[in-house]
């Protein structure tokens, strides 16, 4: 399965007010770096816990379905499944209705169970397209504040450690806490 994002998030979980407050600044002539490096937390937070924390749009792609026709989507929360396409050995798209397949959103991981006989004759690679929407929000508030602490603690981290982020020496460290702080978000790995 691959997963590409095709609408990233409009805004971060957390703002410069916060990262300020995080940091004990009290001037703004580091703002550029602190949004670069709550950007990058953020991403790195999203890939490790597997969640997608402000809405976005993901698709993913699969050659065929799975045995058991259920596609196990490798983010959370997924709020909708925005639509369900199949591709046919010529490369005709097929749009799936919702009468045929059955989304479980509530899941860890959520997942998809295709209708019997779906799938059958797809083209070689990529026969599977499914886009879904992700995320708990639009808003920083809308997000779980242990996220939103775990986003602070490594940005926080490297902001104290920029010039060692820069030689590549810090690769692999966390900070002390962080991989708590994340620990009751992973998206289950089946």
């Amino acid at each position: 399965m691959t997963a590409v994002l095709v609408a990233p998030p409009v805004s971060e979980p957390v703002g410069l007010q916060d990262a300020h407050a995080h940091l004990r600044l009290s001037h703004t002539l580091e703002d550029g770096l602190l949004t670069r490096l709550i950007t990058a937390a953020r991403q790195e937070v999203e890939r490790i816990s597997g969640r997608a924390l402000i809405t976005q749009g993901w698709r993913l792609y699969l050659d065929e379905p799975p045995k058991d026709r259920i596609i196990r989507l490798p983010m959370a929360p997924v709020s909708r499944v925005d639509a369900v396409n199949l591709y046919d050995a010529d490369g005709t798209q097929i749009v799936l209705t919702a009468e045929q397949y059955v989304a479980d959103l509530i899941s860890n991981p959520a997942r998809i169970r295709l209708c019997a006989g779906c799938g059958t004759s797809l083209r070689e690679l990529n026969g599977i397209e499914v886009e879904v929407t992700a995320g708990y929000g639009d808003a920083p508030e809308d997000v779980p504040a242990g996220l939103r602490t775990a986003i602070l603690m490594l940005m926080g981290f490297w902001y104290e450690r920029r010039n060692m982020v820069e030689d590549g020496l810090l690769t692999g460290l966390i900070p002390h806490g962080f991989a708590a702080a994340l620990s009751p978000y992973k998206v289950l790995k089946i």
